[in-house]
């Protein structure tokens, strides 16, 4: 178990490992990934609404909200006020207002919105976007798992993220900031100390390259590396893969638009790399700014939050369609539960994962609709409960993956790749797929 450890750690730590060693790993997947059936979408851009968006104050509204609900552009649907944006484009997104999962604190309800499972401490589950990672394969030269940005503290939700037994091939590739001055993925560069023509050369580049990985991770497996390794460094001098990572490409008018914060720029990126060729991207630009509101909810929902979610996802929204990728690209916008419908003694409101909702958009998902509802206050779902097996089962049908697939565990455990209630499997929600 250690030596597993410290490879992953190893392969985070630069996110593509020294000079794109984890590469070398996806080009492999790409060879045992199996037949995918056909499918509208090839790729998700999770937008993470990390901390937990209050539902009543943002697409569920009710009158125990203290923003007004108004009117969008499909008739019957109304959302907060909060998001007039989105309002006017509601006809590009669905609407599911019946989630209802596991989890009451943030690690417990994160990993399960990620997984599909409760933590279990016999074992590590593989993420949503590992599976789709591996059920779908690498394409382009690009790494095609991709979370943006990385945790600079509370490194255990990152865990969460990761591939479990399934192999640190489908791993993501976790990225710093892109907002922040100077941002760049050194890993997709050459070491100063080492020219093109050495690459080119390839024996005394290897000779490096197995010195410092070496010297990093002694205990590493290096037995199935050689295979690939060309492959890996052909990728590391393609231009499209460091050009897929430069935001000075984007003009200042489309950085604007999705804003140049955290989360408008890790939603720019995240489009970036879906166009380049990554099939899941999580856009987890809420780091900083949680939606964890236990106090001054309405505060911060009406200053911080609900502005930056309605110019994002609706700049986000466009710029797919705009450039012909929104019917490939499944946006799936949502945090790990909702919020109650009472306020607290500080004003705010805490975790509550009985009822919540979320926003999808794009990848041939039925939009300009509302599945599922509440109760007059949103405290419980009344109409068409919808569990985090069912999510994954349709987005693994949107993406032409066959959602009743088990994984044999290490523990010799079949585990559901859509896992509902109960230990079932997960059903397509019908209503979101044409």
């Amino acid at each position: 178990m250690r030596h597993r450890t410290n490879r992953r750690e190893f392969i985070s730590a630069g996110s593509l490992g020294f000079l794109g060693m984890s590469l070398s790993q996806y080009l492999k997947a790409a060879e045992t990934s199996p037949a995918k059936e056909k499918g509208k979408a090839n790729s998700v851009i999770l937008f993470w609404l990390e901390g937990g968006p209050s539902h009543i104050d943002t697409w569920d509204p009710k009158s125990n909200s203290n923003f007004k609900a108004i009117s969008t552009n499909v008739p019957g649907i109304r959302v907060t006020e909060l998001l007039p944006k989105m309002a006017k484009k509601m006809d590009k997104f669905a609407l599911v207002r019946s989630m209802h999962t596991r989890g009451t604190d943030h690690p417990q309800a994160t990993h399960y919105a990620i997984t599909g499972h409760e933590i279990n401490p016999a074992m590590q589950f593989p993420s949503l976007g590992s599976i789709i990672t591996k059920e779908m394969g690498p394409r382009n030269a690009v790494p095609p798992h991709v979370l943006v940005p990385k945790w600079d503290k509370s490194r255990q939700y990152e865990d969460y993220f990761r591939s479990a037994f399934l192999g640190g091939e489908f791993d993501p590739m976790c990225i710093p900031d892109p907002s922040r001055p100077g941002f760049q993925v050194t890993d997709l560069s050459l070491p100063k100390t080492v020219s093109e023509q050495a690459v080119e050369g390839r024996s005394e580049f290897l000779k490096i390259v197995d010195r410092r990985y070496r010297a990093m991770n002694e205990t590493a497996d290096h037995a199935n590396m050689d295979a690939y390794s060309a492959q890996a460094w052909k990728m590391l001098l393609t231009p499209a893969v460091r050009d897929a990572f430069d935001m000075s490409k984007e003009s200042e008018k489309t950085k604007e638009a999705y804003g140049k914060d955290s989360v408008g720029q890790s939603a720019l990126l995240a489009r970036r790399l879906v166009e380049a060729g990554s099939r899941f991207v999580t856009a987890a630009g809420y780091h900083g700014n949680s939606w964890d509101t236990h106090s001054d909810n309405d505060k911060g929902h009406k200053d911080r939050l609900c502005p930056t979610l309605d110019r994002t996802l609706t700049a986000l929204v466009d710029d797919l369609e705009q450039r012909g990728l929104l019917e490939t690209t499944l946006v799936v916008a949502m945090g790990e539960f909702g919020r109650t419908p009472v306020i607290n003694p500080n004003l705010g409101r805490d975790h509550w994962p009985n009822c919540w909702s979320l926003a999808l958009a794009g990848g041939g998902i039925k939009v300009g609709q509302v599945v599922g509802a509440s109760d007059e206050r949103g405290y419980n779902v009344t109409e068409r409960v919808t569990t985090m097996g069912d999510l994954f089962a349709t987005l693994y049908k949107a993406l032409g993956v066959d959602w009743t697939r088990e994984y044999m565990s290490p523990i010799g455990r079949p585990l559901k790749i859509a896992n509902s209630l109960e230990d079932t499997t997960g059903v397509p929600v019908k209503e979101l797929l044409g």
